[in-house]
């Protein structure tokens, strides 16, 4: 089959013969992909910031397909059936998922202390091959995949798969108050999905903080918010104190690990990988946001350490709340709000290309050519 073939850092190819997926265990089912999408973590691993990335792997997180097979267990789903997969591989019954943190599940990475199972993201997150293939191995069929309602584009579909769930679970996590004034780092899709939900949450005031001015324009269109470019700011920490009077209520990180605006965090935790990443956003949020403030962190982080201010989160009495957004949990209230046209997740959507050039498509998106803001890719032959 065709598939997307990590050889090393900025190194992806189209590999012609990988061998399809095969059902492994009662509880599989294999899913003929229809739509996949490049996303803002998988260039992490594509960048090389992400231990454990292993040569020959099939990233993709995202993904949309027809049931192709389903394993004896399999109750839930039948051949044929259209189905969404959250990104999260979830067995449903450890402790965690039944507290419904499905991003956190044990079973389907018992040797990590943090995240659980997740489709194509490095051996850190379980080693499983990921969306961006022809067909794909889907572990635990009965609990993650959801049949994708008659009336929903496809386009639709593959971003509830995570772009508008994370987004969604960011500003959720940020405990918006009606009337609060939210900042959010970052005008990525995860970014721009946050904005748009915050208002869900009763903001009074939204503000998008980014340094590429296309990605200002689009969020600011997109999501009906206050925009600025951090380069054209002395200090944005002091320009968000002096705009919103004594700091936002409420700062959202939906940057993580390779985030620009400070060359210290650069060279160590970008170039040298001497820190987790580029902690700037978090910075910025931590020492931003008002005495008593929320922290909402949905960027995406190396394991091990950061240079981050804790200090100033004690000292100035913040909250913080963090995770991998518990997709399966958000999946009936999202799919109402795109059935009602409160969110029309289809709209970010700048770039289709088809599966066959993957590492064009890649190199658009990391180097943000052509205006780029999602990226979905097509297999050949997708229904």
């Amino acid at each position: 089959m065709l598939a997307m073939n990590y050889r090393g850092p900025f190194r992806v190819r189209l590999d012609k013969d990988k061998p399809e997926p095969q059902i492994l265990h009662p509880q599989d089912a294999i899913v003929k992909v229809t739509r996949t999408c490049i996303c803002g973590s998988d260039l992490h691993l594509y960048h090389g910031l992400v231990p454990d990335t292993r040569v020959g792997m099939t990233f993709g997180h995202e993904f949309t397909g027809v049931v192709e097979q389903v394993g004896d267990d399999v109750k839930n789903l039948k051949v044929g059936d259209r189905v969404l997969v959250p990104f999260n591989i979830a067995c449903g019954t450890c402790p965690f998922c039944s507290q419904h943190l499905f991003g956190n599940c044990h079973e389907s990475n018992s040797e990590a202390t943090a995240v659980g199972g997740i489709f194509g993201y490095s051996h850190t997150a379980g080693g499983y091959d990921g969306g961006q293939a022809e067909y794909v191995r889907v572990p635990y069929a009965d609990v993650g995949p959801v049949v994708i309602p008659e009336w929903m584009d496809l386009d639709d579909a593959v971003l509830l798969t995570d772009v508008v769930p994370t987004g969604y679970q960011a500003a959720e996590m940020a405990g918006i108050k009606k009337g609060d004034t939210v900042v959010v780092f970052g005008a990525g899709p995860i970014g721009i999905m946050a904005a748009k939900c915050a208002w869900l949450f009763g903001a009074g005031r939204v503000i998008v903080i980014d340094e590429l001015e296309y990605r200002l324009e689009f969020v600011k269109s997109y999501a009906q918010c206050e925009v600025y470019n951090f380069r054209s700011m002395k200090d944005p920490v002091l320009f968000l104190k002096k705009l919103t009077g004594i700091g936002p209520d409420v700062c959202i990180d939906a940057v993580g690990c390779e985030a620009a605006g400070n060359a210290f965090h650069t060279i160590t935790g970008r170039k040298t990988l001497v820190q987790a990443g580029s902690p700037t956003a978090l910075e910025w949020a931590i020492n931003g946001v008002k005495k008593g403030g929320i922290i909402s962190i949905v960027g995406v982080y190396g394991p091990t350490a950061n240079l981050i201010p804790i200090g100033n989160v004690v000292n100035k009495g913040l909250t913080i709340r963090a995770n991998q957004a518990s997709v399966k949990r958000l999946l009936p209230r999202l799919i109402e709000h795109v059935k009602n046209g409160i969110l029309n997740p289809k709209e970010i959507i700048t770039h289709r290309i088809p599966l066959e050039e993957v590492a064009e498509g890649y190199h658009i998106f990391s180097a943000k050519r052509d205006n780029c803001i999602k990226t979905i890719m097509i297999p050949p032959k997708a229904a």
